[in-house]
């Protein structure tokens, strides 16, 4: 039988441990790390997968695939899942599926694995991934299998296998992050009455502490892909760290969110997108100014649904690829420049200019030069409240 399994590794306790069992078992591990920016000292983390029985670590640089064709087409569909998140850590999994199923081919890989518990969302959004890229690999859940159900069970594992760890019982944060934000759940979070400490932020400087002195950036859209930031152009990962940097130092991007969990239940998570947060709200405006309204009005129903697929897992699905061209056919006019003020948490919009914008100060204008024809107001009204009027 072929004992060959690619695991996502991410270096920490979930996938570290799961290195460890999976070799007890007698499995050739490969641990395949995806990098899509969640930093670290990858030598350190391949020693910690070899020493905990990995024959082999596989790191892949998938930094400029994940935001030109995850992070950028989730902005343009102005995607956020019950109106606080940004999906940071839902859209970077079909990506890092993507590769591991890659990886086990080249490996003639027989199953691929992931270190996902069995209740949280990852788990679906990597076997879904898997399922719909490559049915025939067998799925490993290690900890789903092994049924070691909490943080600390797991640390007193690492602890008699020797294995590496940076988690602590006194800092117990699980962390996720990538270019385009972080996840930050467990410890003193669980309970949503408690407010969540400064300890656990790691990418925002508190908001009372910012700058009083405001910050401008202005961001350049082409079909609705920034393009360029302060009028200098930048590929799309160093436009989003460049944002992330920007937005940190002046407290932007921290949402705290009570979600619904794919699989059923409630949870309490914080989250850090300092730069998608400036992205999202900067090409939400560029699009009021150049979109009519039927379109816009519409497209905002999309985004929930949107929203949904990639927090599902469902990113390789027929209405997600659908949907995709319907969204790219709305950016063909989505150009421009807008103008975003940084002011102690908030991100606020305060210039914006398209070539195809739809404004018209003639229209829109009370002072002198106004050119909206008034006399036709009477009769539209009539027409329009026509099925409202009483008595008719």
């Amino acid at each position: 039988m072929n004992k060959k399994v690619v695991l996502a590794y991410s270096g920490g306790l979930d996938t570290s441990v799961a290195v460890s069992w999976l070799a007890d078992k007698g499995y050739d591990v490969i641990a395949y790390m995806a990098d899509v920016g969640q930093g670290g000292d990858y030598d350190k983390l391949k020693k910690r997968a070899i020493t905990a029985g990995a024959s082999k670590v596989i790191i892949e640089d998938l930094k400029e695939e994940f935001a030109k064709d995850f992070v950028f087409m989730s902005l343009k569909a102005g995607a956020v899942y019950e109106s606080k998140y940004l999906l940071a850590t839902a859209l970077s999994r079909p990506i890092i599926a993507k590769g591991l199923v890659e990886a086990a081919k080249r490996e003639k890989a027989y199953s691929v694995a992931h270190g996902c518990t069995g209740k949280g969302n990852d788990q679906v959004r990597f076997e879904v991934t898997v399922m719909a890229l490559a049915p025939e690999l067998k799925i490993i859940a290690p900890l789903r299998e092994w049924h070691m159900y909490s943080r600390e069970e797991e640390i007193e594992y690492a602890k008699e296998n020797n294995i590496q760890i940076d988690t602590t019982k006194k800092s117990p944060y699980s962390l996720d992050k990538n270019i385009w934000g972080m996840s930050i759940e467990c410890g003193i979070l669980e309970d949503p009455w408690n407010e969540p400490p400064e300890d656990a932020y790691q990418m925002t400087t508190d908001p009372n502490k910012a700058p009083s002195k405001p910050t401008y950036v202005e961001i350049e859209f082409e079909k609705g892909v920034p393009v360029k930031l302060d009028g200098k152009k930048r590929n799309p990962v160093e436009l989003i760290l460049k944002l992330n940097e920007a937005g940190g130092k002046n407290g932007i991007g921290r949402t705290d969110l009570v979600e619904n969990r794919l699989v059923g239940i409630k949870s309490r998570e914080i989250y850090e997108a300092p730069g998608a947060w400036i992205l999202y709200h900067a090409h939400k405006d560029i699009e009021s100014l150049v979109l009519d309204r039927e379109l816009l009005h519409f497209k905002e129903s999309i985004a929930l649904k949107y929203a949904e697929l990639v927090y599902y897992g469902l990113w390789f699905t027929p209405l997600k690829k659908a949907l995709d061209a319907f969204i790219s056919s709305t950016q063909k006019q989505v150009a421009g420049a807008v103008k975003v003020k940084l002011l102690k948490g908030v991100a606020s919009v305060v210039s914006r200019k398209s070539p195809y914008s739809l404004y018209s100060k003639e229209m829109a204008t009370y002072d002198k030069g106004d050119k909206f024809d008034r006399s036709v107001a009477e009769g539209f009204i009539k027409v329009w409240g026509m099925p409202y009027k009483k008595g008719v």
